[in-house]
């Protein structure tokens, strides 16, 4: 089934939150921030990206399958959530994602990109490292509820992504 990526609209966002749980469970971003994200991103002035990936059904919408969100901010661009559904994990759409942020942090001139990535999640890292992010620090106890700790990434240069096509 083929996956597209389209602009996400507050009316994905029943779809959004129940991939964000299932995904998240512990850690879920709320509907409101949700919502805030998205206030800020059709607009002449808008500092913010979001996508959602959703297979194809046929013209009528179909199942999503991930989402993925930037902020830019003064020339520093911050990737604020990506993800992809379980059942798509190793299909390279982690890779689709990512890359249409690039672009967009291109768009938005941005000299370097930072996330945040829980340190028990290897397969995201790899994912980050393959597009040229490099580990420059932590945040202790970032993620609640568990204290695990964030590692913070940074990619100087976005304009030189090309993507990639399989995720680890």
């Amino acid at each position: 089934m083929t996956v597209t990526l389209r602009e996400m609209r507050w009316w994905d966002l029943d779809r959004v939150m129940e991939l964000e749980r299932e995904l998240f469970p512990e850690d879920a971003w709320s509907r409101g921030m949700f919502w805030s994200e998205l206030a800020d991103a059709r607009h002449p002035l808008a500092s913010r990206h979001y996508i959602v990936a959703e297979e194809d059904a046929g013209g009528n919408g179909g199942r999503l399958v991930g989402y993925a969100g930037l902020a830019a901010i003064a020339g520093t661009g911050d990737v604020q959530t990506i993800a992809a559904a379980r059942d798509h994990w190793g299909s390279g759409l982690g890779s689709r994602l990512l890359a249409d942020l690039m672009q967009q942090a291109t768009a938005f001139e941005c000299h370097e990109v930072l996330l945040e990535v829980r340190v028990d999640n290897l397969r995201a890292q790899r994912l980050y490292e393959r597009f040229g992010f490099e580990p420059i620090g932590f945040r202790k106890g970032y993620y609640q509820p568990g204290n695990v700790d964030a590692l913070v990434m940074r990619m100087t240069e976005p304009s030189s992504v090309q993507g990639t096509t399989t995720d680890g």
